[in-house]
């Protein structure tokens, strides 16, 4: 089939179409290709938002081939267009052109994976009785021959009645093809007859489909099947999990350490070349305290957040996530969830935002509304920053535990905390608003394992890294610039310094009392009384308080205010926090991080809903304030109680 000249789909810059301009929509199940398939047609020039007045996501892109412009609508998976999900729901509205402030399909490509063929028909037929223009892109065509299937895709289009493309798109293979049909997209065939309607005719429907085709169904998946004896057993299993699980966070630990260390001198002579050429004071400490040491504190730990990502992507790609999810399904029955509360709750190891997000696909409202109170509890990324640097002061880098770090270990029992945490927040909220005990019966498709390409991987980790570094950018940029001026402001004279008793020669003491006497102090001691049994003073209040904005701030605080008491300190954040003593109060004089003071703070950052984009999805999944409020005042209060147990508890062993 011969393919038009100048058909790059990635050339245009935006992901809007022209206005006027084609547009067709990409539908079919999950886990098919279709993600694939829209990135390859699109590049990575995609807008993401809500269909309006719902809660589904929407992606769409723009496919240029020639001098014309394609929109490209990429549905959300559907097995079927008889909803029993709101994502389903969508589709069969957005087919049916009855969603509002939405274009109308020009076409649709239905995506259709070769080795579940009977199952990719059904949906096929059903969007073929929407009498709308329509081609199938066949995926997974090597992984059916490989298994010693086969299919005619030239039998399968004469048999459909509509254009028939095959790809492979993780490699690129017939994306040619696939961009030419879309150029004829006005001169698809239709079939003679719509497939029928009712159940049975429709099964008969698809056998003889796959019958006048010469379908070859592919064989089991021999090495799947051998892996997963092992990985799905119930004993073994469970322990491999665990295993993976335990690896993976030692990997945090040992793997980033080298990149660590060069970022964090890298900063440090950045900032040693702001006190050297910028002579006027104020913007000095603006640039050097207020923006390098504020985000530098945060951009430390990038390294980890790509090794993170980088190894829950190979984790996803191999097909491991499935099988994790399969063996937490008993585990979430006792929490009075479904399986699908597990996939929600390990996408809030990322974030707690796509975690709530995919609560979508449960079908009971009360079950949703109790995996969203609880998956806040998981350990996201945002979390990570703040762990690393209490977790580094709380144990020695030497500490071992038998052929482990003793950090990693810390890390492990964090993330472990927060899981178990979580389910037991779901639980006690399914227990309160649902006393039925009623469990709608779990699905979820396993695909065979596969090697993981680099661009798919690649993507994985780094789209949730950009997403951190524009976090780092602008909120936690603006954030940790606010915070530099509360803790610079008022500025006093020298007058007003000696007569405080303060030498102005010294700028280290200057430095010690202006911040003490400054905007942010004044905040911080407002609130302290509220912390103070906790072991927090007022600038750790202060760190608490900017966390509000997103949790990696608080980082970038300490380490800001710690830069900001004694600038001619070059030593690493920790160690500077590790010197702090009370500046005022019954405590005066006494060293404010302690080890009961930093496991306080642990516990507090593990309950604590520190961040608002959270709170503000929350509020848009349920359509009000009232759950959202109840998720912040719950976690706040357990956060101060289990604060408080761990000072206690620390105090009493230590």
């Amino acid at each position: 089939m011969p393919t038009p000249t100048a058909t790059s789909c990635h050339a245009a810059p935006t992901a809007e179409p022209t206005k006027g301009s084609p547009s067709l929509y990409l539908g079919g199940a999950p886990n098919g290709g279709k993600t694939s398939i829209f990135i390859q047609l699109t590049g990575l020039h995609a807008k993401t938002g809500n269909y309006p007045g719902g809660t589904v996501a929407r992606t769409t892109g723009v496919c240029r081939i020639g001098n014309v412009e394609y929109g490209i609508e990429d549905l959300p998976g559907a097995y079927s267009l008889n909803p029993i999900s709101p994502d389903e729901a969508v589709v069969a509205e957005a087919l049916d052109s009855s969603l509002e402030g939405v274009q109308s399909p020009d076409g649709v490509l239905v995506v259709t994976d070769a080795t579940a063929l009977r199952r990719s028909l059904l949906l096929l037929a059903e969007t073929l009785q929407r009498n709308l223009p329509t081609a199938v892109v066949v995926t997974m065509p090597d992984e059916l021959r490989r298994r010693g299937g086969s299919l005619d895709t030239t039998a399968l289009s004469q048999a459909l009645g509509v254009p028939v493309v095959s790809v492979v798109a993780k490699r690129g293979i017939g994306i040619g093809e696939l961009r030419h049909l879309i150029s004829e997209w006005q001169t698809w065939s239709r079939p003679p007859v719509l497939p029928p309607t009712d159940a049975e005719e429709l099964a008969g429907w698809v056998d003889s489909i796959l019958a006048s085709i010469g379908y070859q169904d592919p064989h089991p998946d021999s090495r799947t099947e051998r892996i997963d004896k092992v990985l799905l057993h119930p004993v073994w299993g469970t322990i491999i999990f665990f295993l993976v699980m335990f690896m993976f966070f030692q990997a945090l630990f040992t793997w980033a350490a080298p990149f660590q260390d060069a970022i964090d001198e890298f900063l440090g002579w950045l900032g040693g070349e702001v006190d050297t050429h910028v002579s006027n004071p104020i913007l000095a400490g603006l640039l050097g305290d207020g923006s390098i040491g504020g985000v530098g504190s945060v951009l430390v730990f990038v390294p980890q957040i790509l090794l993170m990502f980088l190894l829950l992507a190979l984790l996803d790609a191999v097909g491991y996530m499935s099988r994790a999810a399969f063996l937490m399904d008993k585990v979430m029955s006792r929490a009075g969830l479904e399986g699908r509360a597990f996939v929600a709750m390990l996408s809030s190891f990322a974030c707690a935002i796509p975690g709530i997000m995919a609560t979508r696909t449960i079908p009971s409202a009360k079950d949703r509304i109790a995996t969203m109170l609880g998956v806040p509890l998981a350990t996201c990324s945002a979390r990570l920053p703040v762990y690393v640097l209490l977790v580094g002061m709380l144990v020695p880098e030497a500490t071992r535990m038998g052929p482990f770090s003793g950090r990693g270990v810390a890390m492990f029992l964090l993330y472990l905390l927060g899981a178990v945490s979580a389910m037991a927040a779901a639980w006690v909220v399914k227990k309160i608003t649902d006393r039925s005990g009623v469990l709608l019966p779990f699905y979820m498709e396993m695909p065979p394992y596969r090697i993981p390409t680099l661009r798919s991987v690649g993507i994985a980790m780094w789209e949730p890294t950009k997403a951190f570094l524009r976090k780092a950018g602008t909120i936690i940029m603006l954030t940790t610039i606010v915070i530099w001026a509360l803790t610079t402001f008022p500025m006093r004279s020298d007058a007003e310094l000696s007569k405080a008793g303060v030498d102005p020669r010294d700028d280290v003491a200057v430095a010690a009392y202006t911040m003490d006497h400054s905007i942010a102090a004044g905040v911080g001691k407002a609130v302290e009384p509220v912390f103070e049994p906790l072991g927090f003073d007022w600038r750790i209040d202060v760190s608490l308080i900017g966390s509000l904005a997103a949790r990696e701030v608080a980082v970038s605080t300490l380490g800001q205010m710690a830069s900001a008491t004694d600038p001619e300190d070059d030593v690493e954040v920790a160690e500077q926090l590790d010197r702090w003593t009370w500046t005022h109060g019954e405590h005066q004089g006494e060293k404010v991080f302690t080890s009961a003071t930093v496991v306080a703070l642990l516990l507090f950052f593990a309950y604590a809903l520190q961040c608002m984009s959270t709170v503000a999805i929350m509020k848009r999944e349920t359509g009000g304030w009232k759950w959202p409020s109840i998720a912040f005042g719950y976690m706040f209060a357990l956060a101060w109680i289990m604060a408080f147990i761990g000072r206690l508890v620390t105090n009493l062993v230590i």
